[in-house]
């Protein structure tokens, strides 16, 4: 069994099926997992990169010639037969793992949330709903027969009614939409945010940028974390991608627990985390070779 309540941050390379019922009841304060969403697709990204080349496919600055050349490509196929009995057994394990004060964030999209709400409500029970946030944000395709999907959904759920950890402080205030009307004090400090999160996408070419597919950017959780796990707390993602979670919780001086079966996953999270106060494990607890 992996000792969550060591002083160490770890990434698991293995089956989250394998990995969670191996992990100690009551141990994490705060689990934030972005599954796949069920699309039926194969998620990918590819990294490119152009070279001088007078024969090349792309004409740049002054008629020059470019030849492009991939250089990688990362991906998962996303698509389950059951997608609700996928989830089940791992979010039973995610309310088996949360701590009396700690709270699950389930980040899903529209395909998918009404059916997970209701199988959330029947694991945690409908008392212990919190909030269902919509992250909204301006980029990616334009349907031209309906109104363009432009949000992702994240439904939240504690442990314990009334009992969950929630620090309103630490969260970072944003402006007002009309500061004009609340006056010159309160605009200059803002306001909370609400259940609706306006945030871009991680920007193509940005400081955080991996090249891992559906990578999310560190502002949501770093809103997430801030509020719902104190210093110190331990914070678990088992659909860990790229790293996201863990990046941030180092941030805000939180231990984390990250899982994916993904050895581009597990590579992309070792060249992001580093090695310092990380311990990389396979599913039976041992060290992976470097």
């Amino acid at each position: 069994m992996i000792d969550l309540a060591a002083a160490v941050d770890y990434v698991v390379a293995g089956d989250n099926a394998v990995v969670l019922p191996r992990l100690p009841d009551a141990s994490v304060q705060l689990v934030y997992i972005d599954p796949p969403f069920n699309t039926g697709a194969v998620q990918q990204r590819r990294t490119l990169r152009t070279v001088r080349d007078d024969a090349g496919d792309r004409t740049g600055f002054q008629g020059r010639r470019y030849t492009t050349v991939e250089l990688g490509r990362l991906g998962y196929v996303d698509v389950h037969d059951d997608y609700l009995d996928f989830l089940a057994a791992r979010l039973e394990h995610a309310h088996r793992l949360l701590r009396p004060d700690g709270t699950l964030y389930l980040h899903v999209d529209y395909r998918e949330v009404h059916y997970c709400k209701v199988l959330l409500d029947a694991i945690f029970g409908r008392d212990c709903f919190l909030n269902e946030i919509v992250w909204a944000y301006d980029f990616g395709g334009r349907g031209r027969d309906r109104w363009p999907a432009k949000h992702d959904n994240i439904l939240v759920y504690v442990k314990t009614p009334k009992g969950h950890y929630f620090d309103q402080d630490a969260i970072e205030r944003i402006p007002y939409l009309a500061p004009g009307l609340v006056g010159p004090e309160k605009a200059a400090r803002g306001k909370l945010p609400t259940d609706v999160w306006w945030h871009t996408i991680v920007p193509t070419n940005g400081r955080e940028k991996t090249g891992y597919p559906n990578q999310k950017p560190e502002g949501i959780l770093r809103r997430i974390v801030s509020a719902s796990s104190a210093p110190g707390a331990r914070v678990l993602d088992f659909f860990a991608g790229s790293g996201t979670t863990g990046a941030v919780a180092r941030q805000l001086g939180r231990r984390f627990a990250l899982v994916d079966a993904n050895p581009d996953a597990v590579t992309t999270m070792r060249r992001r985390l580093g090695e310092d106060g990380v311990r990389y494990l396979d599913a039976d607890g041992v060290a992976l070779d470097d």
